[in-house]
C-alpha cells in the first residue's frame, strides 16, 4: 500500500510546511540564511512569506552591492538558517555603520 493511500505525506512536504510555519512565526525578526546558490549568505529582517518564499529585507550579504534590498528566498534553497527568537545568541551586526542600532 502506498504512503498516500495510508494517509502519509511525503517527508519533503512535511519539512516544507514546518519551515514555512517557523518562518511565519518569526516575521519581524532578524535571520541569518545560507543558501545553495549565489549570493549564498543573507542577514536581514523577515518581512513575510509568499507561499514557500521568505521575503527578507537584507541588511548584509556576501556582496555589498546587493544589500539594502528585499530578497525573495525559496525555502527549498535554504541550506542553513538561524532566527533570533529573543532567547539565545543574537546575530551580529557585521557592518561598522549599520542603519539599525543593535538591540
Amino acid at each position: 500500500m502506498s504512503n498516500q493511500k495510508r494517509g502519509l505525506r511525503p517527508v519533503n512536504d512535511t519539512r516544507e510546511e514546518a519551515l514555512v510555519l517557523y518562518f511565519e512565526k518569526h516575521i519581524g525578526r532578524r535571520a541569518f540564511i545560507l543558501t545553495e546558490a549565489f549570493p549564498f549568505m543573507f542577514i536581514g529582517k523577515i518581512k513575510g512569506l509568499l507561499g514557500d518564499i521568505v521575503i527578507l529585507d537584507v541588511q548584509t550579504t556576501s556582496v555589498p552591492a546587493l544589500e539594502g534590498k528585499v530578497w525573495n528566498i525559496h525555502i527549498d534553497s535554504i541550506e542553513v538558517f538561524y532566527i533570533e527568537t529573543g532567547t539565545g545568541a543574537k546575530i551580529p551586526h557585521l557592518k561598522e555603520h549599520s542603519d539599525e542600532e543593535p538591540a
